[in-house]
């Protein structure tokens, strides 16, 4: 069981190490910067993807409307996978590749930030979202994996991971998302 163990850890090793290369890191900065800009400006931030990606926004919406690890005022964010009535509302009314790109309608504005999470950079449900915040003047973050999929030509910023494996991906995600959040935390209350 141990060698089998230490190949697993060594893959998540390796995933590490191709992913947070120094253009991946300028990435990083610029997305902490357009957040502290969105932040400064009264607006908001807005969270999708499914499944694993789903809860991921769930999680660092929380981290952003709670706190991260500093104690400090509430930071405006939206998980748009919390709200089970619309997203089956729209689902049933609209199909469920709508699901976010209404809420990003409904609720957002120019000058908010989407994070558009997606492993594959494929989901139909992401893709339409980041159409619909481009079209509203939101600025648009993508975090994915594998090739990048379709997200890579369609978002403003992207976050790649350099791997195929779907697990290594979210956990990429999540050492640059709790970054961020920690970044963000850092540059606003010191």
């Amino acid at each position: 069981m141990r060698n089998y163990f230490d190949a697993v850890l060594a893959g998540h090793a390796d995933a590490f190490q191709k992913t947070f290369v120094p253009e991946q890191l300028a990435v990083i900065d610029q997305i902490v910067r357009a957040i502290i800009d969105m932040l400064k400006g009264g607006h908001k931030l807005l969270l999708c993807g499914n499944g694993g990606s789903g809860t991921d926004a769930l999680h660092i919406a929380a981290e952003f409307v709670g706190r991260f690890e500093k104690e400090r005022i509430s930071l405006p964010a939206i998980a748009l996978t919390a709200d089970t009535a619309s997203i089956t509302a729209i689902g049933n009314d609209y199909g469920y590749d709508r699901v976010f790109e209404r809420q990003v309608e409904g609720l957002g504005q120019k000058g908010d930030v989407l994070f558009a999470l997606s492993t594959s950079g494929k989901s139909p449900n992401v893709l339409k979202a980041i159409e619909k915040a481009k079209r509203k003047g939101i600025l648009t973050v993508g975090f994915t994996g594998k090739d990048g999929g379709a997200m890579k030509d369609a978002v403003d910023l992207l976050f790649l991971v350099r791997s195929n494996k779907t697990a290594h991906i979210q956990e990429m995600h999540m050492v640059a998302l709790h970054g961020i959040c920690e970044t963000v935390e850092g540059i606003l209350f010191g």
